[in-house]
C-alpha cells in the first residue's frame, strides 16, 4: 500500500530547502545595489495535492496543454520569483534584513517540525516491524 504522506513530506522538505537557499541569497545580497529579492512558493501546490483544487480543473485534450494545478506530488515544483516592484532603499535594493530573518526562522521551524514528524513516522514503522 502506498503512503502519500512520505511524498508530501519529501516535497515539503524540498520546498523549504529551496526557500532556505533563496533567503540566504537575499541576505548575502543585502548591500548589493539593484538586487531584487527572491521568494519561493510551493505550499499552494502542495495543498492542491492534499485537499484537491478549490476550483474545477481545466480540461486538457492534448498532453502539451498546461495544467492549472498540481495533480500529484511529482507535479509540485517550488517556484522562485524575483520581486522587482517593492523597493526598500534608494539604491533599488528591496531586501529588508528583518523580514528575511523572520522568513528564515519560519522556514527553519517548518523544517524542524517536518523532520520531527518524519522521525515519528519512522518510529511507528520500527515499532510495527519490531513488535515493541
Amino acid at each position: 500500500m502506498f503512503d502519500k504522506t512520505w511524498k508530501i513530506m519529501e516535497k515539503d522538505l524540498q520546498g523549504l530547502s529551496h526557500r532556505f537557499r533563496a533567503v540566504g541569497q537575499n541576505l548575502a545580497n543585502v548591500n548589493t545595489p539593484g538586487y531584487a529579492r527572491r521568494e519561493v512558493s510551493f505550499e499552494d501546490q502542495l495543498n492542491d495535492v492534499i485537499n484537491g483544487p478549490d476550483r474545477l480543473p481545466m480540461a486538457s485534450t492534448d498532453p502539451k496543454h498546461m495544467s492549472t494545478h498540481a495533480k500529484s506530488t511529482e507535479d509540485v515544483v517550488p517556484r522562485e520569483d524575483r520581486i522587482i516592484d517593492q523597493l526598500y532603499r534608494l539604491d533599488r535594493n528591496n531586501v529588508d534584513p528583518e523580514i528575511e530573518m523572520a522568513k528564515m526562522t519560519e522556514a527553519r521551524l517548518g523544517y524542524t517540525g517536518m523532520t520531527r514528524f518524519l522521525t515519528k513516522k519512522v518510529s511507528i514503522y520500527k515499532t510495527a516491524i519490531g513488535g515493541r
